[in-house]
């Protein structure tokens, strides 16, 4: 695919947004291509978590390609919009782990797919941002809606209206990154929690995401249920198996993932 590189290496496949003269802006194709990558991530036995970052040292995504945004009316600007939603949504409930590795400029739609990730580890240069409203537009990749969750409403509007940058030491202070490591650290340390995440038991992580993502958007006593319901699959796996007996017998536990 000529915009985005995939490797797999010990079950971490890592996805590299690669248009580095556009600052790895995203585009459609950018998008389908990203979007037919966790599709087959989603099913592949061999894939158990998911790094996502972009080219180079100066960016991980800078946005939407601007010069695509300029075409759009009304009608083609919400097919963007939609589609780029449903790509973010795929990653978010792909049912595999996935790290954005934030190497740079997340700002835009840069910052709508790290937030789209589970966790988010940004490197010290990075710089995140939803400066849509300096374009005459606001996010239309759950901008409004994913930062608010993660940060707030208030520190929202702020970064949603004014379309400032926060800082990477900024964004680990209001919850927008999970850790701050140096532009050298970045790549090794994405790989050791995903590697972590690969030797953890998949039904579990798979659950866990799940119940997290859903409990979000329902109320307190049905998030709650749904807990209750994801636990007892947990429990009927072989997996909880092995992972007691583990524990009981004092060794390392191997998942199966069944």
């Amino acid at each position: 695919m000529p915009n985005v590189i995939s490797k797999i290496d010990n079950q971490v496949l890592t996805i590299t947004i690669n248009r580095p003269d556009k600052l790895n802006a995203l585009n459609q194709a950018t998008l389908g291509e990203l979007n037919d990558i966790i599709s087959q991530a989603k099913t592949d036995p061999d894939t158990a978590a998911i790094i996502i970052t972009g080219s180079g040292e100066k960016a991980f995504v800078a946005g939407a390609d601007i010069s695509e945004l300029a075409t759009t009316d009304a009608m083609t600007g919400m097919q963007f919009a939609s589609f780029g939603q449903a790509v973010f949504n795929h990653i978010e409930n792909c049912g595999k782990p996935v790290i954005a590795a934030v190497n740079g400029f997340a700002l835009g739609g840069g910052c709508e797919l790290a937030m789209a990730c589970h966790l988010r580890i940004a490197s010290d240069n990075a710089q995140f941002g939803q400066p849509e409203i300096k374009l005459g537009v606001i996010p239309g990749f759950g901008g409004t809606q994913r930062l608010t969750r993660l940060v707030g409403k208030g520190k929202s509007m702020e970064m949603n209206l004014l379309g400032g940058m926060v800082s990477a030491e900024q964004a680990e202070k209001i919850g927008l990154a999970n850790q701050v490591v140096t532009q050298e650290e970045l790549l090794p340390t994405a790989n050791k929690i995903a590697q972590q995440l690969a030797n953890s038991a998949p039904i579990a992580v798979s659950m866990t995401i799940d119940a997290i993502n859903k409990g979000l958007e329902c109320s307190l006593p049905d998030a709650l249920d749904y807990e209750v319901k994801a636990f007892g699959i947990c429990c009927a796996s072989e997996d909880k198996n092995e992972g007691t007996s583990a524990f009981l017998e004092k060794r390392k536990a191997e998942f199966k993932g069944k």
